[in-house]
């Protein structure tokens, strides 16, 4: 649970996280969004993964990141359950679309 705290500390991580949301993106789609150094997102996109907020998945020469609702739910309420609260209620549909092709992917 920690772990995920952590990554959630970070609001550029959480910007992330909220683009994702909406549907999977590539890494490039993703970077485009920030003013940061390459190395600097690369950084924030290892954290994720470490807390398990993401998945990622190679296609081509592309990243791609889709968001795990799964850990983020568990650890909310997880948490929620310490002081006695009710968990939230899940999602209507934790399934993400697809990134749509573009520039990012190799033919």
């Amino acid at each position: 649970m920690n772990a995920v705290f952590k990554a959630l500390s970070d609001p550029t991580r959480r910007e992330i996280l909220r683009l994702l949301r909406e549907r999977a993106m590539t890494a490039g789609e993703i970077t485009k969004r920030f003013d940061l150094a390459k190395p600097t997102l690369s950084g924030h996109f290892a954290v994720l993964r470490e807390a398990d907020l993401v998945r990622s998945e190679k296609s081509g020469t592309s990243v791609i990141y889709q968001l795990n609702l799964s850990v983020l739910e568990e650890t909310l309420w997880l948490f929620m359950s310490g002081f006695g609260a009710s968990p939230p209620e899940p999602p209507a549909s934790d399934t993400i679309p697809k990134p749509a092709p573009n520039e990012d992917q190799a033919p």
